[in-house]
């Protein structure tokens, strides 16, 4: 059982530091083409980035966001466009919604009270997220060496594979 544990620990940890270096490596993307948009997912054997680069400007994003994370730049680790937040937003919204229905008033008498529960999860969903990240995110990547990025489809999504 403790052999499973450790397994699974090692693959949580695995995806925490991708999801960081994924980040970062939107981070550099999004500044030396703030005309692209990108977006990525990360697992326990990489990431994938989404979006119009060439390969070699994607090696040098990654290899600049790795070095970047090991001199210590955590803050790197959050995006405000991470999934985290999208998810933490739409969960406190379903939740204000579900609370804001319970009554036995009519639908027009709640909807007042659900709206705005609605719109609190939406407000506060975002920092929400963004503190959530430290969690979903592991900057410290010393032991993570790139194996690999592959080009998937037409320079339009990447995979990045790790050691």
């Amino acid at each position: 059982m403790s052999d499973l544990i450790s397994v699974l620990a090692g693959v949580v940890q695995r995806t925490r530091q991708h999801h960081a270096i994924e980040h970062a490596t939107l981070h550099m993307l999004s500044a030396r083409f703030p005309q692209h948009s990108f977006a990525g997912y990360s697992d326990p054997q990489g990431f994938t980035v989404y979006g119009q680069v060439e390969a070699h400007d994607l090696r040098r994003a990654v290899g600049d966001a790795l070095l970047r994370l090991q001199a210590g730049e955590q803050r790197l680790a959050i995006h405000p466009n991470c999934g985290t937040n999208v998810v933490v937003s739409a969960l406190l919204a379903t939740v204000g919604a579900l609370l804001g229905t319970r009554g036995r008033q009519s639908l027009w008498l709640r909807f007042p009270t659900v709206l705005t529960l609605i719109m609190v999860g939406l407000v506060v969903g975002r920092p929400l997220g963004m503190y959530l990240q430290r969690y979903t995110t592991q900057s410290k990547v010393a032991d993570r060496w790139v194996a690999g990025i592959h080009p998937v489809a037409n320079g339009r999504v990447h995979r990045i594979v790790f050691e």
